[in-house]
């Protein structure tokens, strides 16, 4: 297995099953799991497909449909077929068909795709369609078959003394497979690093090159963790645990005190994770669990935030943090008096004090008057703070209540009234366009053009960092940007179909470098 696992196919029996409740075939909760994580691990993957339709992949109420008449073979495979590609196009994969009886013009099809990978290609495939297996073996492809429970290991091990064959329960369990392969055949120099976060969090992390499951240029390889894994046989594989506790978090209950750390209570699974941790002190754990409990609670930040003033120098511009009043009711008598002694002017913002973790955690509000406290829904306690910036001078304002800062925002009027306050920028009368006020000049345009530099052919692990690397070798970048090269009649060329998603970041192909 030189090279370790550079290719990934997943054959369409592992992904679809038929929880519609119209029968119809959908895709896995499981699958859309493993799509997230292979993309993200930088491994080019396909799916392969057979040229017909089976019951198992259909469901029983289309298949009563098709045998009655009501639906027509061909109309059902271009939907299959449709739902295929739409998969592919969303994660950036290939799409192969590939069943028993033209397995050699596959393979040689995605040899093709693909070319010399300096690598094994993985192939996933259930255990009730395992046709294609021995002309795959002969292939030198990695074989990970997925079964019911208990039917095979749970560990992703070789079956007995063949070690191009592996078997798995879950589909979750598929990217710790990859990442042993993969392993196997790196030096110890490699830190390896396990993670888990919510799917948005891994997105932006993605888009700066994290997550790669073959080892990066900076000696790094990562890991995606799960629960639905056992997660001791997972942390057994890894230097470093990188975790977003807060996205596990079940409850807060404030404890009243700065000094004592507040009640913080995880789901199952990021209480193990917390408990092995403990037992293997060896292991980096990036950010420690005691290291959660300021982040969780605003008072606790406000008071750090003090802090801030014991750095001020004289002559040097004066940092602190904004001013705040910790209240646990709104209708407090002495509210007036308190707000002034804070140094508090309105309007002024009120938050909870429990900042992340919980429903209602960003329900915020700004007020304007002081007689709309009484009838705010902020939860409590709840901590008062300064604004930056007095927001309107005027006192009939109603009270703002949002959820997040960018809530404020609902609509493209309220951005087009904003955008009109700007001295640099003009809005169409419509409020739909916006210009800048002093239009660029074309010695600007050729200032412009002269920092542009034009990449193409650019490598497989073209992440952000990657890229910026590249650029930063011939001066200082301020921006990458990346485009789908087009054919002639305006179409995506066929070189760019697998990497294209309206989703992603990055192509493989042309990119702009601003100098």
């Amino acid at each position: 297995m030189g090279g370790g696992v550079r290719r990934v196919v997943l054959d369409e029996s592992v992904l679809f099953g038929c929880e519609d409740p119209t029968g119809k075939a959908s895709l896995l909760p499981a699958a859309e799991y493993l799509f997230r994580k292979l993309r993200h691990s930088t491994i080019p993957t396909g799916i392969s497909h057979r040229h017909d339709l089976s019951a198992q992949k259909v469901g029983g109420l289309i298949l009563y449909e098709l045998r009655e008449g009501i639906i027509s073979y061909e109309i059902l495979l271009c939907r299959w077929a449709s739902l295929l590609q739409g998969v592919a196009a969303q994660y950036s994969f290939d799409c192969f068909v590939l069943d028993a009886s033209s397995t050699d013009d596959a393979l040689n099809e995605i040899q093709l795709a693909w070319g010399d990978i300096g690598g094994s290609i993985l192939y996933l495939v259930s255990s009730n369609n395992d046709a294609l297996l021995p002309k795959l073996r002969t292939r030198d492809w990695l074989i990970v078959i997925l079964g019911s429970i208990g039917s095979f290991r749970v560990d992703g091990g070789p079956a007995g003394e063949d070690s191009s064959m592996f078997y798995i329960n879950k589909v979750e369990e598929l990217p710790l497979t990859i990442f042993r392969l993969n392993k196997k055949g790196i030096s110890n120099n490699v830190v390896t690093v396990g993670y888990i976060m919510k799917p948005s969090r891994e997105e932006d992390f993605s888009k700066r090159g994290a997550f790669p499951m073959y080892p990066s240029q900076n000696g790094l390889i990562f890991m995606p963790l799960s629960f639905a894994v056992p997660i001791s046989s997972q942390l057994q594989e890894v230097d470093v645990v990188l975790h977003k506790a807060t996205d596990e978090i079940m409850s807060i209950e404030l404890n009243g005190s700065s000094k004592l750390p507040n009640k913080i209570t995880y789901t199952r699974g990021m209480q193990e994770l917390g408990m092995y941790m403990e037992r293997h002190p060896d292991i980096c754990l990036i950010d420690p669990f005691n290291n959660i409990d300021p982040v969780v609670d605003r008072l606790k930040i406000q008071q750090i935030l003090l802090g801030l003033e014991d750095i001020n120098k004289p002559g040097c511009c004066k940092i602190r943090g904004p001013h705040f009043l910790k209240v646990d009711n709104f209708n407090e008598p002495n509210l007036v008096q308190n707000l002034s002694e804070s140094k508090l002017s309105l309007p002024s913002i009120i938050k909870p004090q429990v900042a992340c973790g919980v429903a209602d955690a960003h329900s915020m509000a700004i007020v304007f008057r002081v007689e709309d406290f009484k009838d705010l829904s902020v939860p409590l306690p709840a901590v008062i703070q300064c604004t930056l910036k007095k927001l309107c001078e005027k006192n009939e304002l109603k009270p703002l209540i949002f959820d997040r800062i960018k809530a404020l925002v609902s609509s493209h009027s309220q951005l087009a009234t904003v955008l009109r306050n700007s001295t640099k920028l003009v809005v169409s009368e419509d409020g739909k366009k916006v210009r800048r006020f002093h239009p660029l000049t074309e010695l600007d345009m050729e200032e412009l053009q002269s920092r542009i530099v034009v990449a193409e052919n650019l490598p497989g692990d073209h992440c952000h960092q990657n890229l910026m690397k590249i650029f930063s070798a011939v001066g200082s970048v301020k921006t990458i940007r990346t485009c789908q090269p087009q054919t002639s009649n305006g179409g995506p060329s066929s070189a760019s179909r697998s990497s294209k998603t309206d989703n992603m970041l990055f192509s493989n192909k042309v990119t702009l470098g601003n100098l």
